[in-house]
């Protein structure tokens, strides 16, 4: 009998992701593919896509996953209810977020406009010193998350699946591998604000 002949409870998933060490991986694959189901209940409920569900949900994950380490995630409700609440309120975010995007687009200060304004030769010179100064911090902030956060982004742009970077970089599936990814992500995105 495997690791995991039988489906594993709440209790033993919290209790393998809290526990670390190699096996943390696997714990956190197991729960993510558990509740994945949420994906197509907030398709349905909030008429959000079937992407910006995935990636709620995988932001959701990562949020469980990080308080379930911290011992934050104190078991007064179900794990499944405790998720349940976290994507919801995620969901929600995403709904207002791009319902705000939608209204501020007609209002919002736009550098392409201002760009249009300078003379053909000065704009050019204004966008390759920005497009080379952006390329710049990028390369800096991928050396400074560490080689594979760096190859992992760096695959994931030049158009590898979640499934071809876990086979390349020994994850357990594509899941796992987007978790992975969507940790880098983060962690450029915290770098570039």
């Amino acid at each position: 009998m495997g690791l995991f002949s039988r489906q594993p409870s709440d209790a033993d998933l919290i209790a393998g992701i809290q526990t670390g060490g190699t096996q943390r991986r696997l714990y956190e694959n197991k729960l993510y593919e558990k509740y994945q189901y949420l994906i197509t209940d907030g398709t349905r409920k909030h008429r959000l896509t079937e992407d910006e569900c995935a990636s709620v949900y995988s932001d959701t994950m990562l949020t469980a996953f990080d308080n379930i380490t911290k011992g934050q995630f104190e078991g007064r409700s179900s794990l499944k209810t405790y998720l349940y609440q976290i994507f919801t309120n995620k969901c929600v975010d995403a709904i207002r977020k791009k319902t705000t995007n939608r209204s501020s687009v007609h209002d919002a200060f736009s550098l392409d406009d201002s760009l249009m304004q300078l003379p053909d030769e000065s704009r050019s010179i204004v966008q390759t010193l920005i497009a080379q100064s952006d390329f710049e911090r990028l390369q800096l902030y991928l050396r400074e998350l560490g080689e594979k956060c760096r190859a992992m982004i760096l695959s994931w742009g030049e158009g590898y699946s979640d499934d071809e970077i876990a086979q390349a970089m020994g994850y357990n599936s594509a899941a796992v591998a987007k978790t992975s990814r969507l940790r880098c992500l983060e962690k450029l995105r915290e770098r570039f604000s």
